[in-house]
């Protein structure tokens, strides 16, 4: 009798996932999210950093801009595959191969609407026609490359013989992917996992190509309906960053992405997506087009790791494991977020002073507590500010304070003038150049406090309306191997970011000076 064998024995490896990025194509489709050819290159940069294995970069037949755009991106990228979509008219396709011509590893994407649906008000056309077609317009592609995709458009929703019959058509004409789209977001989990069973397992020639998934969110199931073509055979998958694409838009790449990784166990599947790279590449993109994501967004949402609940907040301090099911450094966040209102407890507003580098006894937390609890009355969320705010009634030092500043553009160099009073209440003067105003605004407030930081980003907006408005400045800066956020609010733009400056440079002292010993803060 055999013995049975170990878990490490019986271990199947995870299946290779392709993943088809299509921002710049269906993405750039949503209303309002059009980008200009070197947009494109910016944004297909980033799709190459994080390990997309095909970069769909637009619909050359269309329009001049895609067809500058490919050209731009197939100069400069070689490593992923560069596709273009192409309808299943000879003129389209060469149109598109010319526009594939500097690409190192390109492919066509063509593509024809197959339900009845669509054959009878849009193609007009019996299913004998759109048989055809396809046969012809692979062909036809198929002697200048060699790598061809071909999508059946409302794939979901055609008659399932004719769908099998179009798809043995088109291996047999020499396409290498088979795309089956959910072109309306029609279908349920269970209908495409079985679909795409049935077409692996009964389609002659089926074993010789990729089969792929192309889900829409009408009904908010492109990530589940992708996931469950996976369980079918579908090895490659659809997506756009943010899931931005047609009316409720396409599959999210980054939900897909760590659906697969959390739970690969179960899918026993994985993508060569670099994860850490999720998070810049969202803000990347809400930044190209001005469409930015709600804060309740799987995975690149604001509230994604954000806490609020006393509960969860506790949990989170004892364990992490409590109530997060992935890291936020996996993704791209610097880390959990412990959002203060009025369901906050005590242990979270304590662990948020430390950072801010407030260490209190138990009474004087106590009253800062109380404190807190009733600024919860008022507001909806108490934010750093706040609580350095209640910190100063305490008669905490409250650090560096700007007493006035100047910034000079001198064309190919600024030069700015910061004058502070120190937490001793001297008065410390320091100017700087730089390669901009805020630049050299950063390098004087850094000559002045002693402080080096290292900028990672930088954002101002506007808070209010008319005569009330003011500029907000935030920044994410590095400091040894710590990241952190500052904030500063002025009528001044450029004395809001000196004051999100100094917001981090004064955490920084508070912690150097009063962290208990083993918690001190490396200097830079």
């Amino acid at each position: 009798m055999n013995a049975p064998q170990s878990p490490a024995q019986t271990q199947v490896s995870p299946a290779r996932i392709r993943v088809f990025d299509t921002t710049l194509r269906d993405g750039e489709q949503s209303p309002g999210c059009s980008m200009t050819p070197p947009q494109k290159l910016v944004m297909a940069r980033a799709l190459a950093e994080l390990g997309a294995d095909v970069i769909e970069t637009g619909f050359p037949a269309s329009s001049q801009s895609d067809r500058e755009a490919m050209a731009l991106i197939g100069r400069e990228l070689r490593t992923p595959v560069l596709a273009v979509l192409s309808r299943c008219l000879r003129a389209d396709v060469d149109i598109s191969l010319q526009a594939l011509e500097a690409a190192q590893r390109p492919r066509l994407h063509v593509f024809l609407s197959t339900s009845p649906l669509h054959r009878e008000h849009k193609l007009r056309m019996s299913r004998q026609q759109v048989l055809d077609m396809a046969v012809e317009s692979i062909a036809y592609a198929k002697r200048f490359i060699d790598d061809i995709e071909f999508s059946t458009e409302d794939g979901t929703r055609t008659e399932e013989d004719f769908l099998h019959e179009v798809v043995a058509a088109a291996i047999a004409a020499g396409a290498t992917t088979i795309n089956i789209p959910d072109t309306v977001g029609f279908t349920t989990p269970e209908e495409i996992r079985g679909l795409f069973r049935r077409l692996i397992t009964q389609v002659p020639g089926a074993g010789n190509v990729v089969f792929s998934a192309h889900c829409h969110n009408d009904l908010g199931l492109a990530v589940a309906n992708t996931l469950a073509a996976i369980e079918g055979g579908a090895r490659q998958v659809e997506c756009t960053i943010n899931g931005i694409g047609e009316r409720a838009g396409n599959c999210a790449l980054e939900e897909i992405v760590m659906a697969l990784k959390v739970r690969g166990a179960f899918f026993e599947a994985d993508t060569g997506i670099d994860t850490r790279r999720l998070v810049p590449t969202s803000q990347l993109l809400q930044r190209l087009v001005g469409m930015h994501v709600q804060r309740n967004k799987a995975v690149v949402g604001a509230n994604a790791f954000a806490h609020e609940s006393g509960i969860h907040q506790h949990g989170m301090l004892r364990h992490r494991g409590t109530y997060e099911i992935m890291r936020p450094q996996d993704v791209g966040w610097p880390d959990t977020q412990m959002v203060l209102g009025r369901h906050s407890g005590r242990a979270a507003v304590e662990q948020r002073l430390r950072a801010l580098g407030y260490y209190l006894e138990e009474g004087e937390l106590d009253l800062v507590f109380t404190d807190f609890k009733a600024l919860c009355e008022q507001q909806r969320v108490v934010t750093d500010a706040d609580l350095q705010a209640l910190m100063q009634d305490t008669g905490d030092a409250e650090g560096y304070r700007l007493a006035s500043m100047t910034v000079s553009d001198r064309g190919q160099r600024a030069l700015a003038t910061v004058e502070l009073s120190d937490p001793d209440g001297n008065r410390v003067l320091e100017s700087a150049e730089g390669d901009g105003p805020v630049d050299a605004l950063f390098a004087a407030l850094s000559a002045a406090t002693g402080v080096q930081l290292a900028l990672e980003s930088y954002r101002v907006h506007s808070v209010g309306l008319g005569a009330d408005a003011r500029g907000e400045a935030s920044l994410s800066v590095r400091h040894g191997e710590t990241e952190y956020e500052g904030t500063g609010t002025s009528r001044d733009i450029i004395e809001a970011s000196a004051l999100a400056w100094l917001d981090v440079a004064n955490r920084l002292l508070r912690q150097r000076r009063v962290a208990p010993a083993g918690e001190q803060l490396a200097t830079a």
